[in-house]
């Protein structure tokens, strides 16, 4: 397997970025055990609830689940805005504002997570707490508070979990697909290779090259302005994007050669961009997730953005107040891939990296069969 990587600075900060050892030995909820009371109430009946957090550089994410016969069946969930990573793109620390707003929901992940009696637990932190300064102390004052023993994943990781995440919606008569995932703080890419010999396979076994690029929508806005847009701001993001994805592009040149090759990707920006062009009222995962879009269709909605105001993002029911200033970078990242891997189609994941986490975590405790659930 060729794998593609950032730079030095990028490698600096995935090895500053990793958890002490031992650090969950105070803590209620780590990723490898679970809570003392947990274990007494699985003496009771069979353990079925996993959970998956992913803590990221805008949003904190929350999945709970059951295994089913193919897959999960999902039982609690939990999205906020946090900001996280707030000033990351011009300074180097996690902001008090954000740590804060991002306890609060992490306190009620914890409770939901108690409430659903969660037998096992997987929580990760991305970008921001591997880029800034201060994110290990503020692991240590989350565990602290909150006996949550959060994991901050290196880049490889996060690209592997959302693979795993998404990778079922890769039409299976494709030969190759380029799967992305447009984060706040970092952009995963992956070029999966081959088809799928069964729905249980694991699919990072296919993963012929992949990056991590330190650049998401948070981070691009901040540096080139969210909020008032002109196409040449936005041809400027483009292009810093385009010259971080070059030794990816290089690599993965061939993916776009094979026969039924398309783009997957999985992030706000790309649902976004489906409920935009569906029309909707209000965001409806059911039918985003899994749709198709042809490459006129993805031109047309970006050409809309770029050439609407700030308020009128805002008031569209699929971007919201809290994220217009954002969308727009969202587009410019998604636009350099494009570019780089032009396919007249893309398949629209509403998942990811919880899902990702919860099925890894399922495939250890072989949960499932070839075939079925045991």
């Amino acid at each position: 397997m060729l794998t593609v990587k950032a730079d030095a600075t990028t490698e600096e900060r995935d090895r500053r970025a990793a958890p002490s050892a031992g650090a969950g030995s105070a803590s209620a909820w780590t990723s490898g055990q679970p809570a003392t009371w947990i274990r007494r109430d699985a003496r009771r009946r069979p353990p079925r609830s996993y959970a998956a957090l992913d803590l990221g550089t805008n949003n904190c994410r929350l999945l709970i689940a059951e295994p089913a016969h193919f897959g999960f069946r999902v039982t609690d969930a939990f999205s906020r805005i946090v900001r996280l990573g707030e000033g990351l793109g011009l300074g180097n620390a996690l902001s008090e504002d954000a740590i804060e707003r991002t306890i609060e929901a992490l306190r009620v992940c914890r409770d939901k997570m108690v409430a659903k009696e969660v037998i096992r637990a997987r929580l990760v932190a991305t970008e921001a707490c591997r880029f800034a300064e201060n994110g290990l102390s503020f692991i240590e004052r989350v565990r602290n508070d909150l006996e949550l023993d959060l994991e901050i994943v290196d880049r490889k990781t996060e690209a592997y979990l959302a693979v795993t995440g998404c990778a079922a919606l890769v039409d299976p008569k494709a030969q190759s697909a380029i799967i992305f995932d447009i984060g706040g703080g970092s952009t995963e890419i992956a070029w999966l290779d081959g088809q799928a010999p069964h729905a249980f396979a694991d699919p990072c076994k296919r993963i012929r090259a992949w990056d991590s690029l330190p650049v998401g929508v948070v981070t691009l806005a901040e540096r080139h302005g969210g909020v008032d847009v002109t196409p040449e701001s936005f041809e400027g993001m483009v292009e810093e994007v385009s010259d971080l994805l070059m030794d990816f592009a290089l690599v993965a040149a061939e993916a776009g050669r094979a026969r039924n090759f398309h783009l997957l990707g999985t992030s706000g920006t790309v649902t976004t961009v489906g409920g935009i062009h569906l029309g909707l009222a209000r965001y409806d995962r059911r039918r985003v997730d899994g749709m198709w879009m042809r490459n006129r269709e993805i031109s047309t909605v970006m050409n809309r953005l770029l050439h609407s105001n700030f308020q009128q993002r805002a008031d569209n029911p699929c971007i919201g107040r809290e994220r217009a200033d954002l969308v727009l970078a969202g587009c410019a990242i998604l636009e350099a891939i494009r570019r780089a891997f032009p396919s007249d189609r893309l398949r629209i994941a509403d998942r990811g990296l919880r899902e990702g986490i919860l099925m890894k975590m399922m495939r250890e405790d072989s949960v499932w069969r070839e075939g079925g659930r045991r």
